[in-house]
């Protein structure tokens, strides 16, 4: 709820300044609470926020943690460069794991990382050398187009986590370029239940469906169309044909785990929240074409051979 760099604090939601008092932030509680409560005419999901910006900061001990947050960069698990000058974007050492992992390729969100570390150092920095560019104050301060770059960078790690999480069965390829810079796929992913193109959202605020197309405030454009059009382009250049859909989104922003949208222009596409994903690249989705046998191992193949990287 306040990850997102696309969300408010929890002083936003409590409508005070970050340097306010003990004594002005617990009346501003109250009052936000009053004022959002159901049973005055309040919204429920805005008093459930009041709720959780409280535990957040309504102590001195949790609002300490709260602002000594290490910023989205460090949360996020990857790490930007340090030069100042070059603003390029790598994944960290991996610490040692021996469990087995999924194949992975390409960088997930790093077309983005690096797009958002241009945009903020000529936001903030003006060309000159930029302290923290995860720091959270500064980023909920920056332009929406900033924030957005970031959320989808880290809407996009998250997902490949999951994807890792998987197991030897799975391959992925992340960051896929499908065109002009920025164009892209997010993610490529072909495992038992099929091969599945994967969109990596975070919109800000929560989405509906409608006539087979995401709605609500914050999406822009027709991302399952977009979506299914960068499809055709990997699946004309590979010569593959993908099983389905998957538009992966935060928990809270979905109205249940699992959408199963039905087929949209043939393919089978579902909208999940992240926490549902690898039930849903486990099992499938309801009239996608399960891939078995020497099948997996052509298309690794044809894939290996025609994916380049945005």
């Amino acid at each position: 709820m306040f990850d997102s760099p696309l969300s408010s604090s929890a002083y936003e939601v409590l409508g005070v300044d970050a340097r306010v008092d003990e004594e002005a932030l617990r009346r501003a509680y109250r009052l936000r609470l009053r004022a959002t409560h159901p049973d005055t005419g309040g919204d429920a999901a805005a008093f459930l926020q009041v709720q959780r910006a409280w535990e957040l900061v309504g102590t001195s001990a949790a609002r300490a943690a709260y602002d000594r947050g290490h910023g989205f960069g460090a949360a996020s698990g990857f790490a930007p460069a340090d030069a100042s000058d070059a603003p390029v974007w790598r994944p960290p050492a991996r610490a040692a794991d021996t469990r087995p992992r999924a194949r992975s390729f390409g960088h997930p969100g790093g077309w983005r990382r690096e797009r958002y570390l241009v945009l903020m150092r000529e936001w903030a920095g003006r060309g000159a050398e930029l302290g923290d560019p995860y720091d959270p104050a500064l980023v909920r301060s920056a332009p929406h187009e900033v924030r957005s770059l970031l959320a989808d960078a880290l809407a996009e790690e998250a997902t490949a986590r999951v994807i890792a999480d998987l197991g030897m069965g799975y391959t992925v390829w992340h960051d896929v370029a499908t065109g002009s810079a920025g164009d892209k796929l997010d993610h490529i992913v072909l495992g038992p239940s099929g091969l599945y193109g994967v969109l990596s959202e975070d919109f800000g605020h929560p989405v509906r469906l409608r006539r087979s197309e995401l709605i609500g405030d914050g999406v822009d454009g027709a991302p399952i169309a977009q979506l299914l059009a960068r499809m055709r382009v990997i699946a004309r250049a590979a010569k593959v044909r993908f099983s389905g859909a998957i538009v992966v989104l935060p928990d809270d922003d979905v109205p249940q785990a699992i959408t199963e949208v039905g087929k949209v222009k043939g393919v089978p596409v579902a909208v999940v929240g992240r926490s549902a994903l690898a039930t849903v690249l486990r099992r499938g989705i309801t009239g996608a074409r399960d891939i078995g046998g020497n099948e997996v191992f052509d298309i690794r193949t044809r894939l290996q051979h025609t994916v380049s990287f945005a």
